[in-house]
């Protein structure tokens, strides 16, 4: 069972978003917030597994909300922004943070769903009218690898070299496997060994570093798991 907070201060969305969420039956809806500092409150209290947050919330901005959670939780609860606000330093403070997704409120309900569970499994979910922009923005913010990356990078094999690069893009474990022919448990597998000798615990960073070593040719426009070896180096 996935464990959801909902913090929104929109009552509409509050009470509608767990009629969306709970239809399934795998994920629930165990507390929800209206304003920042109650969702701080609440998600030490319920340690939520993915948090569905609005990105300008009162008494406390839902971008501060999320540093504050990540530091206290880490990832044992991953946040997500669904929010309106889709602007540049919006997003790019929202990846920031060490959010694991950004969604906007006309998201479909069964990507809303499909998104939610990507999280819950340490994945990234991006909308697709931001992946590209996001990862174009923050990887002019990495500066080249140091000689202590560019050593790690060097540790990998040609294969995982290869994964990196497709992480880079924001593809899913699923589709890395579909793209090599191999299984989605190996391709985890490949992760979990790429993560370790870069020294990092998520694809976002990965991804960045993955760009700034020249591994990835380009940046496609849609948005689905976004590497989360990107997002930590950034927020953290």
């Amino acid at each position: 069972m996935i464990r959801v907070l909902v913090a929104d201060d929109d009552q509409f969305v509050r009470h509608a978003l767990p009629g969306i969420l709970q239809v399934e039956g795998d994920i629930h809806v165990v507390a929800e917030a209206a304003d920042g500092r109650e969702a701080v409150d609440r998600a030490r209290r319920f340690v939520p597994d993915v948090m569905l947050m609005e990105a300008r919330l009162p008494r406390l901005d839902g971008l501060a909300a999320a540093r504050e959670i990540h530091a206290d939780l880490g990832t044992r609860t991953r946040v997500v922004f669904l929010t309106t606000h889709d602007d540049d330093a919006v997003v790019t403070e929202a990846v920031r943070t060490g959010a694991s997704g950004f969604l906007l409120k006309d998201t479909p309900p069964a990507d809303l769903l499909r998104a939610v569970r990507t999280v819950a499994s340490g994945q990234c979910a991006l909308s697709p009218e931001v992946t590209g922009r996001v990862l174009r923005a923050l990887r002019e913010r990495v500066p080249t690898p140091s000689g202590e990356q560019q050593a790690r990078l060097e540790s990998l094999t040609p294969r995982e070299r290869a994964v990196l690069g497709m992480l880079g893009t924001g593809s899913s474990n699923q589709e890395i496997g579909r793209e090599m022919g191999v299984t989605e448990a190996t391709v985890k597998g490949h992760v979990t060994r790429i993560l370790i000798k870069l020294g990092t615990d998520n694809r976002v960073k990965a991804a960045l570093l993955a760009h700034r070593a020249g591994l990835v040719t380009s940046v496609p426009p849609r948005g689905q798991g976004l590497p989360a070896s990107v997002r930590g180096d950034l927020g953290t």
